[in-house]
């Protein structure tokens, strides 16, 4: 039905999370029919990007340079250290003002069957840091799904392990929800509340 350039434009466009046949299909129309210009601009912007970001060296936050924008601020409570999955976390803590210490960003959950375990998730990285005693506290703020909850667990552990404090946001995060889609409030609320984690 469609020639092979338009297949191969909806095929790149469904590798996007959400879009299914139909919102790519009306993506590319869209781009083709009213805006060449915009797809221009778009493609311009992706390439850019994909070729200028990185990972900060010290959070793993998506960074243009070593440090990211938050770790190289020297105002930042360097002995507190919120452990989140992803950068929308990150931007949504932040919305939330309540937080001024420093990120450390797994880019993902413990997840063995897709083959996602510590090394994917940068633990070595984290366990150096804490590691050379100078954090304070580690804030978890992991999803409250099955595998966030692990992987709060193990992260805990190993902060233990060094003697650090650990604490889990509460309150108002939902079980199964996803951190990026609470609201600043709550969000807020739950970084105040949080708790010391206990391991057994």
């Amino acid at each position: 039905m469609y020639s092979p350039l338009i297949q191969q434009l909806l095929d790149a466009l469904r590798c996007l999370p959400g879009v299914g046949a139909k919102t790519a299909q009306r993506m590319a129309f869209y781009l083709l029919e009213r805006d060449r210009r915009g797809g221009e601009t778009l493609v311009t912007a992706l390439q850019n990007a994909l070729q200028k970001i990185g990972q900060c060296e010290r959070c793993r936050m998506l960074a243009e340079t070593s440090l990211c924008e938050i770790c190289s601020k020297a105002s930042r409570d360097q002995a507190l250290i919120c452990v989140v999955e992803s950068p929308a976390d990150v931007v949504a803590v932040e919305d939330s003002g309540s937080y001024r210490g420093r990120y450390f960003v797994l880019m993902g959950r413990l997840s063995p069957l897709d083959g996602i375990g510590p090394d994917e998730l940068g633990t070595h990285m984290f366990e150096e840091q804490i590691a050379g005693g100078e954090i304070r506290e580690i804030i978890l703020a992991t999803s409250a799904t099955v595998g966030g909850e692990a992987t709060a667990g193990y992260l805990a552990t190993l902060a233990h392990n060094h003697g650090v404090t650990v604490t889990k946001i509460a309150h108002g995060v939902p079980v199964g929800g996803e951190l990026e889609y609470v609201d600043s409030n709550t969000l807020s609320r739950a970084i105040a509340a949080r708790r010391v984690v206990d391991v057994d």
